[in-house]
C-alpha cells in the first residue's frame, strides 16, 4: 500500500479526504516512474490511447488530442509544453499494480492512471479538478503550487480551462516518490524544473445528472408495460397546437409507472464500474451498452415473431 506519511487510511479518509490536501514526502520509496519519456511518447502516438499535447507559445495555449504522430512530436519548442496520456493502466500493466497501492478507496471510485511528461518550466496551466487526484512524481522535479481560492474564472477563448486568475497559496517541490494528494475543486499548478514524470491517479466523480441520465438509460431496457395512449373522449381544441391538460394528466399517470428496485441500482452500479474506463470514455461506453443491449433486444423480437 502507498505511504500516506504515517496516518492511517482511516486517519486519511476522515481528516483528508475530499477536505484538505495532503503532502507525503517519499511515499512511494524508490519510486522513479515505470516508464520512459520515448515509451509514453509512443504509447501517445497508439490509436487507442487517450492523449494530449499542451503547448504555450507566446503566452497562447494550444492543445491537441491524440493518437499523435512523428511530426507532431517533432516540431515541439523547446519547453513550456506537456504530454498527457489517459489510462496507462489498460496498457502498462506495472501501472495497475500501481493503482492497487490505493486499495483503500473503494474500487467504484478508482478511475484511471494519467501519466504526464513536461521538459522544463512545461505544464498545462493552473486549474480545477472536478475530481480527486493523487500526484505521484516519477523522474524529475515539479513544482506544485495550490490554492483553496474560490474565483474560477477561465482565461478567455483558451482550449483548456485554465484559471485567470491563480493565487498560489502553498507551494511545494516534489522529487521522486513524493506524493501531493488534492481534493476536488482544489486549484493547482504544476511546473517542470527539469525534465519530469508526474503519476496522476484519479478517482471519478459523476455528476448527478450522469447519473440520472444513464439510469434512465438503463431503465428502457428494464421497464415494460402494457397498454397504450389512447383519447376516446377526445374533446374539440381552440388551437391543434396546445397541448391539453387531458393529455398531460394521461402522459403523467403512465411516467407514474416507472420503478425501480435496489437490485436495479445495484445492477446500475455493477454496469458502470464493471471495468475501469478501459478504451471508453463514459459516454462512449454507454453508447456501446446501448447498442449491444438494442441488438439484444431487436434479435428476442425477431424470434418472436418466427
Amino acid at each position: 500500500m502507498i505511504s500516506l506519511g504515517g496516518i492511517t487510511p482511516k486517519d486519511f479518509l476522515r481528516d483528508y479526504w475530499q477536505q484538505r490536501p495532503l503532502l507525503v514526502r517519499n511515499a512511494l520509496p524508490g519510486f522513479s516512474g515505470l516508464l520512459t519519456r520515448d515509451e509514453l511518447t509512443e504509447l501517445a502516438c497508439h490509436e487507442d490511447a487517450q492523449s494530449r499535447l499542451v503547448i504555450q507559445r507566446n503566452s497562447k495555449w494550444h492543445l491537441k488530442h491524440g493518437p499523435l504522430n512523428s511530426n507532431d512530436l517533432a516540431k515541439l519548442p523547446k519547453n513550456q509544453w506537456a504530454l498527457l496520456v489517459q489510462d496507462v493502466n489498460h496498457f502498462l500493466p506495472s501501472a495497475r499494480d500501481l493503482l492497487s497501492r490505493f486499495r483503500f478507496i473503494p474500487h467504484a471510485r478508482l478511475d484511471d492512471l494519467m501519466v504526464s511528461y513536461a521538459p522544463k518550466g512545461g505544464g498545462i496551466g493552473p486549474h480545477f479538478d472536478s475530481y480527486d487526484v493523487f500526484l505521484l512524481q516519477g523522474m524529475g522535479s515539479r513544482r506544485w503550487q495550490i490554492s483553496a481560492q474560490q474565483d474560477d474564472r477561465f482565461i478567455a477563448d483558451a482550449p483548456l480551462k485554465i484559471l485567470k486568475n491563480f493565487l498560489p497559496e502553498q507551494e511545494w517541490v516534489l522529487k521522486p516518490g513524493d506524493m501531493l494528494y488534492l481534493p476536488p475543486k482544489y486549484a493547482h499548478n504544476g511546473i517542470a524544473e527539469d525534465d519530469c514524470m508526474t503519476y496522476s491517479i484519479g478517482f471519478r466523480a459523476l455528476s448527478h445528472d450522469e447519473v440520472m441520465t444513464q439510469f434512465l438509460v438503463y431503465l428502457q431496457d428494464k421497464v415494460e408495460t402494457e397498454g397504450r395512449y389512447s383519447d376516446p373522449g377526445l374533446q374539440l381544441q381552440s388551437h391543434p397546437s396546445k397541448i391539453s391538460a387531458a393529455m398531460q394528466a394521461q402522459v403523467h399517470s403512465i411516467l407514474k409507472k416507472i420503478s425501480w428496485s435496489h437490485d436495479d441500482i445495484e445492477n446500475f452500479l455493477g454496469i458502470i464500474f464493471r471495468n475501469l474506463r478501459h478504451m471508453f470514455s463514459l459516454s462512449n461506453r454507454w453508447s456501446l451498452w446501448r447498442h449491444v443491449h438494442f441488438c439484444n433486444r431487436l434479435r428476442k423480437m425477431v424470434f418472436s415473431l418466427a
